[in-house]
């Protein structure tokens, strides 16, 4: 194992299976940011989303998926160079991933991809013991989700900030109040279907802790994108606040917190989840 890999993986405070499986898909997720620097993707597109706020604002919870979004509207940006310069990356420190493109059905702004790779054979790259390795079964994959949106929201503010492991290197990312207005997008606007996304609640609780304002300008650009408010629509502090006392009534709050429960060590910071306690600690939020 490199040096490089060694600091990442002190990180972590490794004794489960999960957390074996948790630190190596976020040193995978350091390595493709790595190699998206490599490859100039932050001239183009920021990061934002789960990721970004546990990687660069500590935020508790683990996340999967890697959400950029391009800074300029490109509908044909060429993604296929950058997901290769990821694949190299992760080969140079050793591990085996294949990065796939998903194909779109239908027309979207989004295009996506999934770096996949067999759960054993890249726990082995980072020392995983044969105790730990042989509570996976051989055929298990982990796999990442890596999402750009092309059709960027307006009225975003980026920065730029650096990593120092596993070499030095700089992401451009949403600034905390955008990155807090695309969390609310995803808190109100979200399709649930049967499964409430209880992650993104978690991660607003972490938002208003930090009291970090939403930038409401970009949160309304989101929701016009959507088509979840028409343009000519004042979104204020109470009109939010109303919004989200709204989604809060039909949110299902027990499967709300399954949904999060095995992205977290403490299980007790679930204990207070029920309507009251969103329409309680949402009252103070800030907007700038």
């Amino acid at each position: 194992m490199t040096h490089g890999l060694e600091s990442l993986l002190s990180e972590y405070d490794l004794i489960t299976e999960e957390d074996w499986e948790n630190a190596l898909k976020e040193i995978v997720q350091h390595l493709a940011l790595l190699g998206l620097w490599r490859s100039k993707f932050y001239e183009h597109a920021a990061f934002y989303g789960g990721t970004a706020l546990r990687i660069f604002h500590g935020l508790r919870r683990f996340s999967e998926d890697t959400d950029f979004s391009l800074i300029r509207k490109n509908p044909d940006f060429n993604l296929q160079l950058h997901l290769t310069a990821i694949r190299s990356e992760l080969e140079a420190f050793g591990f085996s991933f294949e990065i796939e493109k998903k194909q779109k059905k239908t027309v979207s702004p989004i295009e996506s991809a999934f770096i996949k790779g067999n759960t054993v054979k890249n726990l082995l790259i980072i020392r995983a013991t044969p105790e730990i390795t042989g509570r996976f079964p051989k055929n298990k994959k982990i796999k990442i989700k890596f999402e750009l949106d092309t059709d960027p929201p307006g009225k975003a503010v980026y920065e730029v900030r650096t990593v120092l492991k596993p070499v030095p290197f700089q992401v451009k990312i949403f600034s905390p109040p955008d990155l807090f207005a695309g969390k609310l997008h995803a808190v109100l606007c979200r399709e649930w279907k049967t499964r409430v996304k209880g992650r993104d609640y978690y991660d607003m609780i972490w938002y208003l802790g930090k009291k970090t304002p939403c930038h409401l300008d970009h949160l309304k650009e989101r929701m016009v994108q959507t088509g979840h408010i028409q343009p000519d629509h004042v979104l204020d502090r109470d009109g939010l606040l109303s919004l989200l006392y709204s989604r809060f009534e039909m949110t299902d709050f027990h499967i709300a917190k399954e949904d999060v429960r095995p992205f977290i060590r403490d299980q007790q910071e679930l204990d207070l989840w029920d309507r009251d306690f969103f329409f309680e600690i949402i009252k103070d939020i800030d907007i700038c």
